[in-house]
């Protein structure tokens, strides 16, 4: 059962990683014609959701591994091989944040406006 489990976890992050790339592809694709955006415009909404599809398929996939091997195989090897992978995904997601976000995961998240309020930029993302 927790094998099913895991598998089905490993299927879901590979199509949500398939389905945002399409749909990041169609949204684009779709509103470029639309709406005749700047070139510019058009490659950093990509980017954004690409990068959000990414992002959520890795948690998906660490999610998978961690099931895999703490209710399958917990032998000393398979653990230190989920923490190298986990080293190396957390490596990826923050270097997809940074190339999202344009700041450090710990840095604060910019101010816009001069009214001295915390609150963050609108995100390119949420006008698609």
């Amino acid at each position: 059962m927790i094998e099913w489990a895991a598998f089905g976890l490993d299927i879901l992050a590979v199509s949500v990683i398939v389905a945002g790339v399409i749909l990041a592809t169609l949204k684009v694709g779709i509103f470029r014609a639309l709406f005749r955006l700047d070139q510019s415009d058009i490659e950093s909404r990509y980017k954004q959701q690409l990068g959000n599809g990414l992002l959520m398929g890795l948690d998906l996939l660490v999610a998978a591994d961690v099931i895999r091997t703490v209710a399958l195989e917990s032998t000393l090897y398979n653990v230190a091989t989920l923490g190298l992978l986990v080293v190396v995904r957390i490596l990826l997601t923050w270097s997809l944040m940074i190339e999202l976000e344009g700041r450090w995961p710990w840095q604060p998240i910019p101010t816009t406006g001069g009214g001295g309020g915390t609150e963050p930029p609108p995100r390119s993302v949420d006008s698609i």
